[in-house]
């Protein structure tokens, strides 16, 4: 071995347990924006089922009328809303803030948020579902800016800055179906 071969082994360390490091350090990065992605789409179709069942008394249904209201959460196409409602109304109220492009928007991102996850999760075309990825997540942070959230903001910060990590560790990327992109 030369003298550089040494050194350069020495400062980067050894180069397989390196490549694997970073083989698993992409696996954790896709599962948890792929998760979370994921997750954040399916979120967009729940909504609350409101049930009433009349109150008992001794055993007994009340002569009262009163009655227990419960609700659950459930998931469905009739409760679909990506962005929510009073969120909704605040953007309209922004002059920066297109009425046309807001209404495709609140159909497109729970599907998008889905479908990214999905790809990520099981790195089809890694590269571009994440550089995608990245740009739905500059697209809230816009609308939150427009709003004053800051701490929305700096929340998607991390997600952008986790989803660079990823995009720079795609070299290692040893589980996907669609390596080449």
């Amino acid at each position: 071995m030369t003298d550089t071969e040494t050194s350069s082994q020495q400062v980067h360390g050894d180069g397989a347990a390196s490549c694997l490091g970073s083989i698993l350090a992409l696996l954790l990065l896709r599962l948890w924006l792929g998760i979370r992605s994921l997750q954040e789409g399916v979120e967009k179709f729940a909504g609350m089922k409101a049930t009433e069942e009349a109150v008992e008394i001794d055993g007994e249904v009340n002569e009262y009328g009163l009655v227990d209201t419960a609700t659950e959460k459930v998931y469905g196409l009739s409760h679909f809303q990506s962005v929510p409602e009073g969120m909704y109304d605040r953007l309209l109220a922004e002059p920066l803030m297109p009425a046309f492009g807001l209404a495709i928007y609140d159909k497109l991102l729970g599907p998008l948020l889905i479908i990214l996850g999905l790809t990520v999760l099981l790195g089809i075309a890694l590269r571009f579902s994440l550089f995608a990825m990245g740009l739905v997540y500059t697209s809230l942070t816009f609308g939150l800016i427009l709003l004053g959230q800051d701490a929305g903001i700096a929340w998607l910060g991390i997600h952008i800055l986790l989803i660079v990590a990823a995009l720079l560790h795609v070299r290692h990327n040893r589980f996907s179906v669609m390596k080449s992109f």
